[in-house]
């Protein structure tokens, strides 16, 4: 087996292992038994656990920052464009089994290590939208703001709409969370 795909293997084992056990539960062993390694070998790849965690995650921020390129493009208006990314990047994020399980391991036990690589997801996704706030302030298509800030009031303006208001209230459509975007933040998305 070649050197590349035996890392490819450990680290879809280890990603299999931190969704069923969670981050904190998983050893080394538990990954080189899923990927039928040696211990030695994966630490001829990983320094250690978090090593292993902060490659799966950079992984799962390139398919997120993938799947909001692909939705971007449904899009027509600055804030259209905006809200499909978003959304496609908290669905993502709602449906990938291992962000569900680290979240819960943050809630749970406040692990220091799974609340740091939700924090660089956060990041990623904030400076992404930022980076779309930037185009359309040149482009002429948006009002000029602080992109960093505006990008982080509407990611979490997301997640409330998405996460947080499903919890005690009906989930709210993709069209709604638009009209609230746009309702909120039509000032600065639209010129």
């Amino acid at each position: 087996m070649r050197m590349d795909a035996k890392k490819a293997l450990i680290l879809d084992s280890a990603k299999k292992s931190f969704a069923l056990f969670g981050y904190k539960a998983t050893t080394m062993d538990h990954i080189a038994k899923i990927a039928a390694v040696g211990k030695a070998t994966i630490y001829s790849f990983f320094t250690n656990k978090e090593d292993l965690l902060r490659e799966i995650v950079q992984g799962i921020i390139a398919e997120m920052r993938k799947a909001a390129d692909e939705a971007i493009g449904k899009g027509t208006t600055s804030s259209e464009k905006i809200h499909e990314a978003l959304y496609a990047i908290l669905i993502f994020r709602k449906e990938h089994e291992l962000l569900i399980q680290l979240s819960h391991e943050v809630q749970q036990f406040g692990n220091p290590i799974t609340a740091e690589v939700l924090g660089s997801i956060e990041t990623e996704v904030v400076n992404y939208i930022s980076e779309h706030i930037e185009r359309g302030i040149a482009a002429g298509t948006m009002k000029a703001c602080d992109p960093k800030l505006t990008a982080f009031l509407i990611l979490k303006l997301y997640v409330a709409l998405v996460f947080d208001w499903e919890k005690q209230n009906e989930p709210l459509s993709n069209e709604r969370v638009l009209e609230l975007l746009q309702l909120y933040f039509g000032n600065f998305l639209q010129v």
